[in-house]
């Protein structure tokens, strides 16, 4: 009934956010292995690497969130004005997704099973996302755990804004994106600082 229906487009709209993250870390410990020949041109910027895997995660992000709004428009009859804000509630992951793909490729390079590692733990995170559930379905002392996930935020406001026609929380949004921006500087920085060791290893 509408119960199912309801419940399969939130964890739909979760399943979106998740994916996008678990495409684009888990590809980040081969950026580099797979492109060992680049390592040796001088001149190639390597940096740009996890770009592209971002920027094809973000292509199939929005063809996902695409028949996301499409399935809602028919659930509910028509979409509420707060999709609007939905690229905003979008924008904090990009810098984080940065600066994660930054530092795994480059552990990928001197840790060769790190790969086997960071596909375990982010499977593990799956289950540890508001994925399949809202975060206030979970006791009380719970939910502080499950709010330092960096998911679920973005998965809460893109619930809100796409399926429950409520605008971002704007505090949260400006939190989020100051903690990715700072984990993107960290990745930069972790990246830069060990890239001059890649073609020794490599």
């Amino acid at each position: 009934g509408d119960s199912a229906l309801e419940f399969g487009l939130q964890a739909y709209a979760g399943l979106v956010v998740f994916i996008l993250f678990s495409d684009v870390v888990n590809r980040s410990p081969r950026l580099i292995l797979d492109h060992a020949n680049l390592v040796k041109k001088v001149v190639f910027p390597l940096e740009i690497l996890p770009w592209v895997a971002i920027l094809a995660g973000l292509f199939h992000l929005a063809l996902s969130l695409a028949a996301l709004l499409v399935a809602a428009a028919v659930a509910h009859g028509g979409l509420p004005m707060t999709v609007v804000a939905l690229p905003l509630v979008i924008v904090p992951l990009v810098p984080l997704l940065m600066g994660l793909a930054w530092f795994f490729a480059a552990v990928g390079v001197y840790v060769r099973d790190a790969g086997q590692v960071i596909t375990l733990l982010v499977n593990l995170l799956m289950f540890l996302s508001p994925v399949f559930y809202p975060v206030s379905a979970l006791p009380e002392r719970w939910q502080p755990w499950l709010q330092a996930n960096p998911l679920t935020p973005a998965i809460e406001q893109l619930r809100r804004v796409a399926l429950d026609g409520l605008w971002p929380q704007w505090s949260q949004l400006g939190l989020n994106l100051a903690i990715a921006i700072v984990i993107a500087w960290a990745g930069a920085r972790w990246f830069a600082a060990t890239r001059k060791g890649f073609a020794d290893v490599l």
